[in-house]
């Protein structure tokens, strides 16, 4: 699923497809922007923001989110696509490639002057060039709640999603429900930015070292099979701070306190 490593490799295939070029074809697909027409501007660059995707074109930004289903393609001009065109949120072509953006949850075009409105209330990034941990681990460490809820937040840290979460409090020997408060946050956040930083340059994402099928995980999606460390079988059941938010955790009953 889409994380923020998932988010950072799409931008990077966007910028080196479209950074530098001139816009030829300039197709969004939801209300609210389908007016929108950027053909004949400059892609600047196309960054990652945690979950979130800026392509700086012009004056403007096409700003999307991924979500749980949503990816972008790149595809030689007039090529063939991989999914269905029904599925199309967003198409920005140049005079050599399309790039499509298939089952987006979120396509808005704004001034680029803007885009504090949408990614502004996001925690520091670790994947980010101005990546600030002693903020982050401020943020999370004052966090009341659950903390694979407070991980969640993208208002703590932006990046991490369920998988991570999960992952990260195994290695850590943390029970998902301890409150944040109770956690050393500096060190939690150390390791997931370690985490995510290996995985960002990987194709397949693995957090034990090994990307074989069914060996990539310590924990996540692993119920009811052996804990790789002391053998105990996975538990896991629904977290989140809201009923309508609440994700699958998998914990060690053992290995995670």
């Amino acid at each position: 699923m889409p994380e923020g490593d998932t988010v950072f490799r799409a931008a990077h295939r966007l910028h080196e497809a479209l950074a530098g070029t001139e816009v030829v074809r300039f197709d969004i697909r939801v209300p609210g922007s389908a007016t929108a027409d950027l053909r004949g501007e400059t892609v600047h660059e196309v960054v990652p923001r945690g979950k979130h995707l800026l392509e700086r074109i012009g004056d403007h930004t096409l700003h999307s989110h991924l979500k749980m289903e949503g990816a972008w393609h790149v595809y030689r001009r007039g090529g063939s696509w991989r999914a269905p065109e029904h599925k199309a949120r967003a198409i920005v072509g140049n005079d050599r490639f399309d790039t499509v953006g298939f089952d987006l949850a979120m396509v808005e075009v704004l001034p680029t002057r803007d885009e504090e409105r949408i990614v502004g209330h996001l925690g520091p990034d670790p994947l980010a060039d101005d990546w600030d941990p002693a903020e982050a681990a401020r943020r999370l460490g004052a966090d009341p709640r659950p903390v694979h809820v407070a991980l969640l937040d993208q208002r703590n840290v932006a990046g991490f999603g369920n998988e991570y979460a999960n992952e990260i409090l195994f290695v850590r020997g943390i029970l998902p429900s301890r409150p944040a408060t109770e956690t050393d946050a500096a060190a939690v956040l150390d390791l997931g930015a370690r985490m995510i930083r290996a995985n960002v340059v990987r194709t397949e994402r693995s957090f034990t070292g090994d990307a074989r099928a069914g060996r990539s995980t310590w924990v996540y999606g692993r119920e009811n099979r052996p804990c790789r460390r002391c053998g105990t079988r996975v538990r896991s059941g629904p977290l989140g701070a809201t009923a309508t938010s609440e994700r699958n955790v998998f914990w060690c009953p053992v290995c995670q306190t």
